[in-house]
């Protein structure tokens, strides 16, 4: 019997520094995959806004890990 092996990729760089915050047009390090398409926000306005969209969103990917300190 031989076992199958998957690889499973990781979602890492999903957000690139051209896209951009859908309320301000700052640069983009939330994506926000919901109901009725893809959303991108700056930082600040996915927590403004983040309980309505946790509600809203199939995924979410973070990258705020890029900004620096």
């Amino acid at each position: 019997m031989t076992a199958v092996i998957e690889e499973v990729e990781e979602k890492t760089d999903v957000i690139s520094n051209t896209d951009r915050c859908d309320r301000c047009m700052a640069q983009a390090y939330m994506w926000v995959n919901g109901i009725a398409g893809d959303l991108y926000f700056c930082r600040h306005h996915f927590v403004k806004h983040e309980e309505a969209l946790r509600k809203y969103a199939f995924e979410i990917i973070d990258e705020s890990h890029k900004l620096s300190v």
